[in-house]
């Protein structure tokens, strides 16, 4: 068995690769780095990427909301079913309408899959876009005072093995949450607790945290996302880690102390 796992190099597709490997299951990684490369704007990388493989973890970047997503799953979709695929797992987005699309392209696939829809990443903070914005003392962001059930990067992969290689799994959608709503002043607090130094949270206008994406060289478009969080519609803990994987999920407290002890957000001296 061979599995192919996009994003491989990522926050959840390099866990997903460690646990397939630490379990004897052959690993290729699909990156622009890899050999052979995988490339989502370059299709010609794909077939390459695919020969031989067994399983896909479907992660795409940047995010399946964003616009022309849809139509690249749709079309890569039908190039793994082509070469000889058997199983999918795709990482959704809750509340996302334009990711549901590929969803439901990955349901009608003729192929044993699985959705695993994920709230945003506790690894966010320490190994995503908003790492600066803790190093520097003060997270600002679009959000105001709107909660979120943040997700675990360790429990996206562990759902996401047990889909890969469990046949129990196919046919599931999977809604990862963590075990509480906090909001992302709630979060700044859990890590300035976590570090012993003043994290603070400020509330942007959108129109703010656009210049804030172009600076970064950050698509726009990513600022819609936060609509996501802003309007409610995910304020509320799903079961879908108990319901894979028969345990908890991590709490945010549990990531913070662990990332403040691996050094991460240390600030070196000036």
């Amino acid at each position: 068995m061979t599995t192919l796992v996009l994003g491989g190099t990522g926050k959840t597709g390099r866990r997903i690769a460690s646990l397939l490997t630490r379990r004897g299951v052959g690993v290729r990684i699909g990156s622009r780095s890899a050999r052979p490369p995988f490339d989502w704007t370059r299709p010609t990388t794909w077939d390459a990427a695919l020969d031989g493989v067994d399983a896909v973890y479907l992660s795409f970047y940047p995010d399946l909301a964003l616009p022309g997503a849809a139509e690249t799953i749709a079309a890569f979709v039908d190039r793994a079913a082509g070469s000889g695929v058997r199983r999918l797992v795709l990482l959704s987005g809750r509340g996302e309408p334009r990711a549901e699309i590929s969803e439901e392209t990955v349901r009608r696939s003729g192929l044993a899959w699985t959705v695993v829809r994920s709230s945003w990443f506790n690894q966010n903070f320490s190994e995503g876009f908003l790492l600066d914005a803790v190093l520097a003392g003060e997270l600002a962001l679009p959000v105001g005072d709107a909660a979120e059930p943040f997700t675990d990067a360790d429990d996206i992969a562990e759902v996401a093995v047990a889909a890969l290689t469990d046949e129990r799994h196919a046919g599931q959608t999977y809604e990862l949450t963590g075990p509480r709503l906090l909001t992302f002043a709630d979060a700044a607090a859990e890590i300035a607790k976590a570090t012993g130094r003043p994290v603070g949270f400020v509330a942007l206008r959108p129109a703010e945290f656009a210049a804030v994406l172009r600076e970064q060289g950050l698509p726009e478009d990513l600022g819609e996302l936060f609509h996501l969080i802003t309007d409610g519609r995910n304020a509320q803990v799903a079961d879908g880690v108990p319901r894979a994987l028969g345990r908890p999920p991590r709490d945010f407290a549990d990531y913070a102390r662990a990332t403040a002890a691996s050094g991460v957000w240390d600030v070196p001296p000036r």
